[in-house]
């Protein structure tokens, strides 16, 4: 049962980072795939937004299938994956992202895009840092 409060504590908590809204849209349609039935029958008139959705889930974990376990699962999986990249990232271009990216509104990849954008003008540490994570996020 704690596995299951962790997974979806998870998914809730990281819903609320900016990612980019196609990789958030990608993780969602997966869970919502896998989760379909439960979605329909626990869930179906929950307003969406706010985690509630996850919410409902959660107060069902003891009827939710092994496939929309397994759909949740591998989404927070997922999302702890790129938590790391990103914030490896963060780490190694911190002085990049102050100098070369410091006017670019945080969030919905914005300030990942400015780093790419703008490779020629940051340090070789952030652009490896770069290079590292395409290949941790594919």
């Amino acid at each position: 049962m704690y596995r299951k409060i962790k997974v979806f504590s998870l998914i809730a908590s990281l819903m609320a980072f900016s990612f980019p809204a196609a990789a958030v849209d990608d993780l969602l349609e997966s869970v919502a795939t896998g989760c379909e039935k439960e979605l329909t029958t626990f869930c179906k008139d929950v307003t969406p937004g706010e985690g509630r959705i996850l919410a409902c889930l959660y107060a069902h974990a003891d009827k939710v299938s092994s496939r929309c376990e397994y759909a949740v699962y591998d989404a927070a999986a997922q999302l702890e994956r790129a938590v790391s990249a990103l914030t490896f990232v963060a780490n190694e271009c911190d002085e990049d992202i102050d100098k070369v990216c410091g006017k670019v509104e945080g969030g919905e990849g914005r300030i990942l895009t400015c780093l790419k954008k703008n490779e020629d003008n940051v340090t070789k540490r952030c652009n490896q840092a770069m290079k590292d994570i395409d290949l941790q996020l594919d």
